[in-house]
């Protein structure tokens, strides 16, 4: 992510500014918001805790997200705290708000860490988050003993210290591991470079094998049409309830349609497909798949 904090941001400032508040008037104002909504007593409870969320976002300056953005997600954060916060329960705000924050701080950044999702569960979190501190941690502990880890050591122990799958961390790595590229780039400097998209493998359906689809359903539904033929009126019916139709229709309701019990109709529907065998028995193997 590109970081850009020219845009000037008086927030920080105005924070440092707020009032302190103190145990009893913090939950005056808690009790204020969440018994009668009141919108001064919550604008009053969050200024005085922006420096809180300020402080948070700034912990997280390091990934590259603009700074401003940041502190925006950070305000949310203190703002669904705000309105989720019970004072009931004897704990200060600034504790309770504190995870809010963070949460909504960090879910921005992996938002907008790669155009690949990056995934918000706990375990993924924990990984981008944590993963290039722990593998710097275990490769002073190995250096210390004396250690040389490869690669797949590396990410087995990061994967036991942090405790998800191996595959996990084995993706992490990589999203970790650069930026995104665009696939209009160029591979190489000189002006006939193709660009990466020109090499991507097209795996849909080439003009060939489009032509002979296009004749070969042709002459399955001639197949088809020619064995339907064969078959009496009250037997093309059945065929075609049972088996052009979407839903198929059932043995018993076509039953009291024709005047029949099931077991007949059964025994008419068998009988049609035999005679469309016997039709068909010279032509594509393909058809009996349809049929069966």
């Amino acid at each position: 992510m590109a970081r850009d904090d020219r845009t000037h941001n008086p927030l920080p400032k105005t924070a440092m500014k707020a009032e302190l508040l103190d145990a009893e008037t913090e939950k005056m104002l808690a009790y204020a918001w969440r018994d009668h909504r009141d919108v001064a007593a919550l604008h009053r409870l969050t200024n005085a805790y922006m420096r809180l969320a300020i402080s948070m976002a700034v912990k997280f300056k390091r990934y590259g997200a603009p700074m401003n953005d940041l502190i925006q997600e950070a305000g949310l954060g203190l703002m669904k705290a705000a309105d989720k916060f019970d004072p009931d329960r004897g704990v200060r705000f600034s504790t309770y708000a504190i995870w809010w924050i963070k949460a909504s701080v960090q879910d921005y950044v992996m938002r907008n860490w790669s155009m690949v999702r990056t995934g918000s569960t706990s375990a993924q979190k924990s990984l981008f988050f944590n993963m290039r501190r722990v593998q710097a941690q275990l490769e002073r502990e190995a250096a210390a003993e004396g250690q040389q880890l490869d690669r797949h050591q590396l990410l087995q122990k990061i994967a036991s210290e942090i405790g998800v799958p191996l595959r996990d961390v084995e993706m992490m790595d990589g999203r970790l591991s650069g930026a995104d590229f665009s696939l209009n780039a160029v591979q190489s400097s000189e002006e006939e470079g193709r660009e990466w998209i020109d090499i991507l493998e097209d795996d849909s359906a080439q003009a060939a094998e489009l032509v002979e689809g296009s004749h070969d359903r042709r002459k399955l539904r001639g197949w088809l049409v020619e064995a339907m033929q064969s078959l009496s009126g009250r037997e093309q019916r059945i065929v075609v309830a049972r088996k052009l139709k979407t839903p198929p229709r059932t043995l018993e309701d076509l039953g009291r349609e024709l005047s029949l019990s099931k077991e007949r109709v059964r025994q008419l529907e068998a009988g049609a497909f035999q005679k469309m065998r016997k039709t068909l028995d010279t032509r594509s193997r393909e058809v009996h798949k349809l049929l069966s």
